[in-house]
């Protein structure tokens, strides 16, 4: 992969990951949402109860506390068998219970648990002492409703009318309402209240979802009459189907947007890591990322700066060998030249010269290898030390024309040509882009047979300037490799043709420190190899 696709594939992978979790975040948290509502309407449904068993426990306990101790436990038996349910008598400190349902209990709070078998178990302290009523029963049935009824009716005829009213109160609860009249209950048909003076107790369902009331007649000694009024009794309702999806909506609604808002914060300063990556990768190496918070984004963002600084060192290191070593073989180079001058000026003899010549060509090479490796440091160095670059107004057709003239001298077997058009300005650091210019019609020039051409057009935010010849051109399997520094091709570019290998790569650097690019292909017109120098439009800045 490519090095300048390593930074959007890392973001790319990162988000996808964040994504996926984000989705198994919202999975989870939609289950857990459907956990908690079961439990909040199991938690309601047990409330429900223990409110509902509030006035027939407290019943039960205030009819026991009233009895002697020796007669409690005939009482629960009698009372257990007209109601058909279990009713037993424990110490408080021989049961066991936890903490918080001890605490309730001696609050006076009725506790309701569900059994093995669906049944239910109810507990409540008897008042003022520590003993502990339990009851059990499967299930709530008419027989058992009219039995709590009769036994209010004579709980509250064991006393005076007057004292009625005051022990109605000590029953009411949030589920059970008690209605004490010494008028007949309205609402009633004639033969219900027939059926009142007969069995005492009446059964009537209302017209709300699953609600009854209870109705009793209380007759004195005297013949005085009260009627109680028990209810209405509503039955359970869990939360409604639609309210729970519009809840489970909402939730998710409001989590999907925080943990939007939260993968868009790490999506942008991924961004910036990418963007900065993506500029180390481009050899911007003074380019640092803003750490942000300890999290694992900056992590990154503080191993990548580490990262680039180690590279730039390394880079500047490397950079000031190279150039230590160049401007170091100037010295022997400028010495050994002199020195052969002297022998070429103390001899006459053909062959001597003729060698003196070589050496003096071989020493000429070198300079320009020494200047070549200069060229490429300096352009390294100042790009990965991030040089602002400064740019003026150029002309592109006058620069390649001294390019020409200056070349066309030592190719007098070559026709090097400017293509005519139209005058082509843009803002460049003319010294870079005329070396880089001069490389491609000088490596044009060695392997040109007879043509050389050189083509200048400008487009509305792009300058291309073509460089072509009659060669053999470069084969497509090697044409990325030819701007490595030393690279080394097949015998059409061999080493023998001229050059150090280092050229192109000159050129690669001026055009990517301008934010262009070069690339090469078949010219289309002479057959040979054809290089494109592509270069942006930019405003020009005024020299510091």
């Amino acid at each position: 992969m490519p090095s300048r696709l390593l930074p959007r594939a890392l973001a790319d992978s990162t988000f996808l990951r964040v994504y996926v979790l984000m989705a198994l975040a919202l999975v989870m948290i939609f289950a857990l949402a459907l956990l908690t509502i079961t439990v909040v309407d199991k938690v309601r449904r047990q409330h429900y109860q223990e409110q509902l068993a509030d006035a027939p426990m407290t019943l039960f306990t205030a009819q026991l506390s009233a009895l002697p101790a020796e007669e409690r436990g005939a009482w629960l038996v009698r009372l257990s068998e007209r109601l058909e349910i279990s009713m037993t008598l424990h110490d408080l400190g021989d049961y066991p219970v936890g903490y918080f349902a001890g605490a309730r209990l001696e609050a006076g709070h009725t506790l309701a648990h569900q059994t093995e078998t669906q049944g239910w178990r109810l507990l409540r302290k008897l008042p003022g002492e520590s003993r502990l009523l339990r009851v059990e029963l499967a299930n709530l049935t008419e027989h058992q409703l009219v039995g709590l009824a009769e036994l209010l009716g004579d709980w509250l005829l064991a006393t005076e009318p007057a004292q009625r009213r005051d022990r109605l109160a000590m029953l009411q609860s949030s589920a059970i309402m008690l209605h004490l009249s010494d008028t007949p209950p309205e609402g009633l048909a004639p033969p219900q209240l027939a059926e009142l003076g007969d069995t005492e107790v009446v059964i009537r369902l209302l017209p709300q979802r699953w609600a009854m009331s209870l109705y009793l007649r209380l007759t004195d000694e005297d013949g005085d009459r009260q009627w109680v009024e028990v209810g209405p009794l509503h039955a359970f309702e869990p939360l409604p189907a639609s309210l729970l999806l519009l809840l489970l909506m909402m939730l998710l609604g409001v989590l999907a947007v925080i943990i939007y808002l939260i993968v868009r914060s790490v999506e942008a300063r991924m961004s910036r890591l990418e963007l900065a990556a993506t500029r180390i990768a481009a050899g911007r190496l003074d380019t640092r990322v803003k750490v942000e918070g300890s999290d694992f984004v900056g992590r990154l963002g503080m191993a990548l700066n580490g990262m680039a600084a180690q590279v730039q060192s390394l880079l500047r290191a490397q950079q000031d060998m190279i150039r230590a070593v160049s401007h170091e073989l100037r010295t022997p180079v400028a010495r050994i030249r002199f020195a052969v001058q002297m022998v070429e000026d103390m001899t006459d003899d053909p062959a001597v010269r003729r060698q003196l010549q070589g050496v003096d060509t071989d020493i000429a090479e070198l300079d320009d290898l020494v200047d070549e490796i200069l060229t490429y440091a300096r352009l390294g160095s100042e790009a990965a030390n991030g040089a602002e670059l400064k740019t003026t107004p150029v002309e592109c057709r006058v620069m390649a024309e001294r390019v020409i003239e200056g070349l066309r001298p030592l190719h007098g077997q070559l026709a090097i040509t400017l293509i005519p058009g139209d005058e082509v300005e843009a803002a460049v650091e003319p010294r870079y882009l005329q070396r880089a210019l001069q490389n491609l019609v000088a490596n044009a020039c060695r392997h040109a047979q007879s043509r050389v051409m050189v083509r200048i057009h400008g487009e509305p935010r792009l300058v291309r300037i073509d460089v072509e010849d009659d060669g053999p051109g470069v084969p497509a399997a090697a044409r990325s490799e030819i701007f490595k520094p030393f690279a080394r091709l097949d015998d059409s570019r061999a080493r023998r043709s001229g050059g150090y290998g280092l050229g192109l790569s000159i050129v690669q650097k001026v055009m990517a420190w301008h934010g262009g690019s070069v690339m090469v292909d078949a010219s289309p017109s002479l057959g040979g190899a054809r290089f494109t120098l592509l270069l942006p439009q930019r405003d020009p800045h005024p020299d510091a």
